[in-house]
Order: C-alpha cells, then sequence, then structure tokens
C-alpha cells in the first residue's frame, strides 16, 4: 500500500489550498498558515525528499534553485537587503514535524 502524501505533497500538488508564492515544474514556496517570522515562506521540492538528511549529490541542480529562488522571492517580498534565514528543520529532534 503506498504511503499517504504529507500535508506538504498535498499542498505541492494544488489538493490543499495555500498562499502559492511561486511554482515551477520543480518547485513550489508558498506562506506557513503558522509564520514563526514576519516573512515565513516554505520552499518544497515537488519531489519527496524527506529530509536534509537525504540529500545525495544527484540534488545539487535542485537545490541551487531552491536557494536562487529564496534569494528572488526576499527580494520580490523587499526584506533581501535587510536580511533573512533559509532553515531546514531534520528529523524530530531537529524541530521537523513533516517529512
Amino acid at each position: 500500500m503506498p504511503a499517504m502524501p504529507t500535508l506538504f505533497e498535498r499542498i505541492v500538488g494544488r489538493e490543499l489550498p495555500a498562499d502559492i508564492v511561486f511554482q515551477d515544474d520543480r518547485v513550489t514556496a508558498f506562506r506557513d498558515i503558522h509564520p514563526r517570522a514576519p516573512t515565513h515562506i516554505l520552499l518544497m521540492p515537488k519531489a519527496h525528499i524527506a529530509s536534509a538528511a537525504d540529500l545525495t549529490p544527484d540534488h545539487a541542480e535542485l537545490l541551487g534553485q531552491i536557494f536562487g529562488m529564496a534569494a528572488d522571492i526576499a527580494r520580490a517580498e523587499g526584506i533581501a537587503e535587510r536580511g533573512y534565514r533559509v532553515v531546514t528543520n531534520v528529523g524530530a529532534w531537529g524541530g521537523q514535524s513533516v517529512d
């Protein structure tokens, strides 16, 4: 039996509503519904990658795209000059609540 899609996979697949900031064929960026900062945007790859611990050298291009997109979104949101954080949580002890 296949695993149930995660909350994020359902948002990326447009099964659940979200305030989408950007979406292309590989990555979706959307506003967090419980923001922990004035600007809190999640960037999710469309491919299922459970956490940063599962990344391999084969993901290098995708990671470059995600970090470039983070910079583009920061400029569009007007926060690039002041600064912003790019964070990933790995595992329950690292604060990850969704694979």
